[in-house]
């Protein structure tokens, strides 16, 4: 990817332990732990958000030998957020991590609850969780919400797929929430565009897999897909991912991974549709150790701030080439010809067969 991001080809190399005194997610409560963060959906070590974000606290926490912590609620919900975010105060917190939309109504509560600790959430910003007659947003000064530009890292991953030459091409979503759509719709429209300037159809399978973890099943259903004639599969699913490389291992296929860089994970990885989650957790606490923290602020992060993007290793295509990759990438910057304002977002349709394509054809599966 671009300069900010290449900043950290070294730590996403570092493996994620959970097993070292000032690392670890449980602790024998005799220490105090500056820097935390709670995990998601999935695990410390999913090879997506997750990771991404431990990676960019860990780095910071070492690169300044700060000590720092994980911890992983007992359950998915918004109390086990709160009750986890309230151990790591207790435990000396000044900053906590909270990687995914989730967290929103347990940042809500707990930037009241903790004045003085500061809150970076990822992919969400505060609201009291009340969908039925509309969610109340607030954000605090000790609050700082960072989100990305999925549809642009989702249009770079389904661009680079059909200019490599694939015209059969799969999208497995995690679960439909905001940000996998727009991975999704930029994937769509990103292949659209490359279609387009090739003259060739390409056809989509599209599903939502219903989690984001490793599973027989998703192997199952992503052997399907390649049996049937599908040459590469976008994973936008967190550990279930895994599953799809393995699909792919066997059929002799390929996946583009997401989030982080997930080349390491299989050779069937072509590329990643990346976003910059550790370079922005490092930046963030640079800023609050800076007394610069963005507080009260919520922002998009996107390509013209090199916040999403391809990996810069382009040595598994045979075809799509770095110099393809700089001359897409600048006209997305540029918003040339509308390119970047008329990605879909996951507000404009109701589903992915939905979005307005000529040479493209999405099917729902």
């Amino acid at each position: 990817m671009k300069k900010l991001l290449i900043l950290f080809i070294a730590v996403l190399a570092l493996s994620v332990s959970a097993c070292t005194p000032t690392g670890n997610g449980e602790g024998d409560g005799s220490r105090t732990f500056e820097l935390a963060l709670i995990t998601d959906v999935g695990t410390i070590n999913d090879k997506s958000f997750n990771q991404g974000s431990w990676e960019g606290l860990k780095a910071y926490a070492e690169d300044h030998d700060i000590s720092y912590k994980y911890y992983a609620p007992a359950e998915k919900d918004t109390q086990q957020y709160i009750n986890s975010i309230t151990l790591a105060v207790e435990n000396g917190a000044k900053v906590v991590v909270t990687p995914g939309f989730l967290f929103e109504p347990a940042i809500f509560e707990a930037q009241d609850m903790f004045p003085d600790t500061k809150f970076v959430i990822l992919d969400g910003t505060p609201n009291d969780g009340d969908w039925d007659t509309g969610p109340n947003y607030r954000i605090e000064d000790n609050v700082y919400s960072i989100f990305y530009a999925e549809e642009e890292a989702g249009f770079l991953a389904g661009y680079a797929a059909v200019k490599e030459g694939f015209t059969n091409l799969g999208f497995m979503g995690g679960m439909a929430v905001p940000a996998v759509v727009r991975f999704g719709y930029g994937f769509v429209d990103g292949a659209e565009y490359a279609a387009k300037e090739l003259d060739v159809e390409v056809s989509i399978l599209y599903t939502y897999l219903g989690d984001f973890e490793p599973s027989a099943a998703h192997q199952t259903k992503a052997a399907s897909w390649f049996n049937s004639g599908v040459e590469v599969i976008f994973a936008a699913a967190g550990g279930a991912g895994n599953s799809v490389m393995k699909a792919a291992e066997d059929a002799d296929k390929k996946v583009i991974g997401v989030d982080v860089d997930q080349s390491g994970e299989s050779e069937t990885v072509i590329t990643s549709s990346v976003k910059g989650l550790a370079t922005s957790v490092y930046l963030a606490l640079e800023d609050y150790y800076g007394d610069k923290f963005k507080g009260g602020v919520s922002e998009t992060l996107d390509v013209t701030v090199n916040g999403v993007g391809l990996p810069e290793d382009f040595s598994r295509f045979e075809n799509f080439t770095k110099a393809d990759y700089d001359a897409i990438y600048d006209l997305l910057v540029k918003d040339t010809d509308g390119i970047r304002s008329n990605i879909t977002l996951d507000t404009d349709v109701e589903e992915a067969d939905e979005i307005k394509t000529e040479f493209v054809k999405v099917k729902l599966s």
